[in-house]
């Protein structure tokens, strides 16, 4: 059976806080960025996840290791959770993967403006071209 993973980091990224939701299901790992705007609630996060989770754009999935299937001393399991707590920023995966997602955006985005800027060159050549007919039609 396969084991899903998903955690969620809320920081405060100049001017902004923003959160990282990442998730690893079958051996995939996928992560998508959340601009909360002000400091967001406890409650408000749940709500806004429960709210707009088939919204999320997450990024391409990557190669996650092996999800460990022993059990934990619940003593260390506290452990590790106040040390997630204390630790500032995302790691190095959700940065890897927020940052293809990144990329990806932006080569779309100059595929669609370039081919703006020739539809629009194209509509100025053909004006240009009706133009200089309606001027040689008058002889």
């Amino acid at each position: 059976m396969d084991k899903t993973v998903s955690r969620l980091t809320v920081f405060f990224e100049e001017p902004f806080w923003v959160g990282v939701y990442e998730r690893e299901f079958g051996g995939r790992y996928e992560a998508c960025k959340i601009t909360f705007g002000s400091e967001p609630r406890d409650y408000e996060v749940y709500d806004f996840l429960l709210q707009n989770f088939d919204q999320f754009r997450f990024s391409p999935s990557l190669e996650a290791g092996t999800i460990a299937e022993k059990r934990v001393n619940p003593k260390r399991m506290q452990r590790k959770i106040s040390r997630q707590l204390q630790d500032d920023g995302v790691g190095t995966k959700a940065q890897q993967a927020l940052k293809l997602q990144q990329e990806q955006g932006k080569l779309l985005r100059k595929a669609r403006s370039r081919a703006a800027r020739e539809a629009e060159k194209e509509r100025r050549f053909q004006l240009r071209q009706e133009k200089r007919k309606e001027k040689h039609r008058g002889h």
